[in-house]
């Protein structure tokens, strides 16, 4: 099983998504000898799990069912484990969009956290490609590196623990593009120039706050970089609902009096039959905007290695 590469049968040692319905969802290490406990019973892996195929309909021991996704990127966002706040599938599109990146592509990372945008970063640059990331945290980086051990993508991806700040990337002229997701960006931006290739490399730079993003702009500027565009995603749902309406009647009461004659001008003529028609309605589908949506995530910073 490999998170860019899709296996069309269950084994050993998969990591599957259980999906139980709508929002409704969680990873499971498969693993033989195992049981995983749901809303709708027990599932045992040796039986119901190992030797399957990935999108089966697995019944449950209550009489309940679920369907064995198999693990891409974006379920695997969705899913995760959370060490530290994350990038979702909104922002994670146009960074791969905005980067330029491609099979064969040269990326580096700082910081891995959580590892969501890492994986769509390798999704991406496979099977050519790499990901150098960096992560300033011992622990979260040391996980990290497990889990692309388990996903099957460890021979994409190199992690380094070290400050990148102080320390930089490890790599020297390659890559293709850098993204930053640090507390203080500006203070990698000539580590990042140093990583890029000679010309035309890209940059990205994921901040929260807009005063981040300011000292960032002004430090991608003295270090020579152009096309300096700050972006901001938001994501906007709608729900589908039935609408009734009441049909208005505007034509059969004009109607009546064009061939009579009448004058609706004139007070006698008011209340003449055709004018009292009764009413109907009629049902359409509408969009309609959650009464909630998620705000600001963070502002989104590209610029070029001139």
């Amino acid at each position: 099983m490999s998170f860019v590469e899709y296996g069309d049968t269950i084994k050993d040692g998969d990591t599957a998504i259980v999906f139980l319905g709508h929002e409704s969802m969680f990873p499971v290490k498969v693993q033989h000898g195992t049981v995983t406990q749901t809303k709708y019973g027990v599932i045992r892996h040796s039986m119901d799990l190992i030797g399957k195929k990935y999108g089966s309909k697995v019944t449950c021991s209550k009489g309940g069912w679920v369907f064995i996704l198999h693990p891409t990127p974006e379920l695997w966002t969705m899913n995760l484990p959370h060490r530290t706040q994350i990038l979702y599938s909104t922002d994670i599109s146009i960074i791969t969009m905005m980067l330029e990146l491609k099979p064969g592509s040269i990326v580096c990372e700082s910081g891995t956290g959580s590892g969501s945008l890492s994986h769509a970063l390798i999704r991406t640059v496979a099977p050519t490609g790499h990901l150098y990331t960096v992560e300033f945290h011992q622990q979260r980086a040391e996980k990290a590196r497990e889990e692309f051990r388990e996903h099957g993508l460890e021979h994409l991806v190199t992690v380094t623990n070290q400050d990148v700040c102080k320390n930089g990337f490890g790599v020297s002229n390659i890559a293709d593009a850098v993204f930053l997701d640090i507390p203080s960006p500006w203070e990698a931006i000539g580590h990042a120039k140093a990583a890029l290739k000679a010309e035309g490399g890209r940059i990205c730079s994921f901040s929260p706050c807009i005063e981040q993003v300011q000292r960032t702009c002004l430090a991608m500027e003295e270090y020579g970089f152009t096309e300096i565009n700050t972006l901001e995603i938001l994501l906007r749902v709608y729900n589908v609902r039935t609408i009734s309406l009441q049909i208005p009647d505007l034509g059969k009461a004009a109607e009546d009096n064009s061939s009579t004659g009448l004058d609706n001008s004139n007070p006698s003529n008011q209340g003449s039959p055709g004018t009292n028609l009764q009413q109907g309605t009629v049902q359409f589908k509408s969009g309609v905007p959650l009464r909630e949506m998620v705000g600001h995530t963070g502002y989104l910073t590209f610029a070029t290695k001139s």
